[in-house]
């Protein structure tokens, strides 16, 4: 757990609830696996779309955000704040991959759909059962060490 505090993530004085980002995480698992079982390019573009909405617009206009608070509002969940910049951050990265797994599912590379979406289950699998940000520590170690 050492590395994990060592972690830069990029900052910012916005908050968000961390339940909510963690039931994201959980409903992009979804999305994937079903785009797979179901072979629907319609999961993988809705997903893509949705992490555009949460990467470079605003989160409340995605419907997975909207669900998401819906849920852990109807659980009862306590609201825990986090810092709203990684969160951004890893839906930037979540894009990036989604893009992936669309562009090679729709040209039948499915052995390399599965590898990217794998990669991306994993890191969303990460977030929703213990919370550990694969943005984070991407930005330390990948991002980071060019600005310096």
């Amino acid at each position: 757990m050492k590395i994990m505090k060592q972690l830069l993530c990029p900052i910012s004085p916005e908050r968000i609830n961390e339940r909510v980002t963690r039931i994201n995480a959980l409903l992009g698992i979804l999305f994937i696996v079903a785009g797979f079982v179901f072979q629907s390019t319609f999961l993988f573009v809705f997903l893509l779309a949705d992490f555009y909405v949460r990467a470079f617009a605003k989160a409340k206009y995605s419907p997975i955000s909207y669900i998401s608070l819906r849920l852990a509002n109807a659980l009862n969940l306590q609201k825990k704040s986090i810092d709203k910049a990684p969160k951004i951050f890893a839906a930037r990265i979540g894009f990036l991959l989604t893009l992936a797994v669309t562009i090679l599912f729709i040209l039948n590379l499915n052995i390399a759909a599965l590898i990217v979406g794998g990669i991306l289950v994993f890191f969303a699998s990460l977030e929703f059962a213990l919370a550990i940000c694969m943005g984070c520590i991407i930005y330390t170690y990948i991002i980071l060490p060019f600005y310096k």
